[in-house]
């Protein structure tokens, strides 16, 4: 049972949340950007304070602009959509203030959910009749199972930016020869020009 308490507690640790709060000033945009894996479900809720006249809207897109989730003038509520490539994500809130009223700051929080967390382990332990421990446990195997995965993607781009390196190396090696190679034709051409313009004007042998 100490066992199992250590696991979950690591785990609370380790799930990705992301809480965050901020003053969004009148007429201004915010972005918060991630990058997460293929195949990701990310659960997001917001809460904007009220400022009468004002607005806020969202919008969720990838690199691409490709729009995910999108709501006009918003005050609290809940997003969902699942990445379809490994990308970066960006979740954006924007206020807006008619012209002829000034506007005035709004707070606006933010909590996002992806992965492990993400997932709704109580009504899968109720669908599936499983007792508490093998709720945890559950939790735990997928975790388990996106380290893995994290640390694969990680020894991927690893491998692709070492390639990277030896091919910048070797780039740089020919064009630092090619450069020796240019200058020495170049210095070797000069002293040839000077000894025949000396040679001509008599000033050498």
């Amino acid at each position: 049972m100490d066992v199992l308490y250590l696991c979950s507690l690591i785990l609370s640790i380790i799930v990705s949340v992301n809480c965050i709060m901020w003053t969004q000033e009148p007429n201004s945009q915010k972005c918060l950007r991630e990058e997460l894996q293929q195949n990701v479900v990310v659960l997001g809720e917001y809460e904007v304070s009220e400022a009468p006249g004002q607005k806020i809207d969202y919008v969720v897109r990838d690199s691409k602009g490709h729009i995910l989730s999108q709501h006009e003038d918003v005050s609290k509520g809940k997003f969902s959509f699942v990445t379809e490539n490994y990308d970066t994500f960006e979740i954006c809130f924007v206020s807006h203030v008619p012209q002829h009223q000034r506007g005035i700051a709004q707070e606006v929080s933010l909590i996002t959910k992806h992965g492990v967390e993400a997932k709704s382990y109580e009504g899968i332990g109720e669908a599936a009749k499983l007792k508490p421990i093998e709720v945890e446990l559950k939790k735990l195997e997928d975790l388990s199972e996106d380290i893995v995965q994290d640390f694969s993607v990680m020894r991927k781009r690893e491998e692709e930016m070492r390639d990277t390196n030896e091919s910048t190396n070797s780039r740089v090696l020919y064009f630092s020869i090619f450069s020796m190679a240019c200058l020495l034709g170049l210095a070797t051409w000069q002293v040839l020009y000077l000894r025949r313009y000396f040679k001509a004007k008599k000033l050498i042998e």
